[in-house]
């Protein structure tokens, strides 16, 4: 086998292996959502507490014609942290989603 051949096989392992680990570093970007058109009130979820679990109550999701609702869920608790849940926020005429996440 050729010399050149084999070296540009390594050269692309390695640059492909170098890609492969930073890729989640670069994926972190955040996508937010801005419309026009308000949120209807949060809908009313009766639950019942979990232990080891926290409650992440349903959302309107924007599909890009009208809100929708997305139901709550249960997720695994995080010791020490806690949930914030997802909400609208109106910031002058637009309304900005800001996903849940754990703080």
């Amino acid at each position: 086998m050729n010399t050149t051949k084999v070296a540009g096989f390594w050269t692309a392992i390695c640059l492909g292996l170098s890609l492969a680990m930073t890729a989640p570093a670069s994926a972190r970007a955040v996508i937010g959502v801005t419309v026009d058109v308000a949120p209807p009130p949060a809908r009313i979820e009766r639950v019942i507490v979990r232990p080891g679990y926290a409650w992440a109550p349903g959302y309107w999701r924007w599909n890009g014609v009208h809100h929708v609702w997305i139901d709550g869920v249960w997720i695994a608790a995080r010791p020490g942290r806690r949930y914030v849940p997802a909400a609208w926020v109106r910031i002058g005429p637009a309304w900005h989603f800001h996903r849940g996440l754990w703080r």
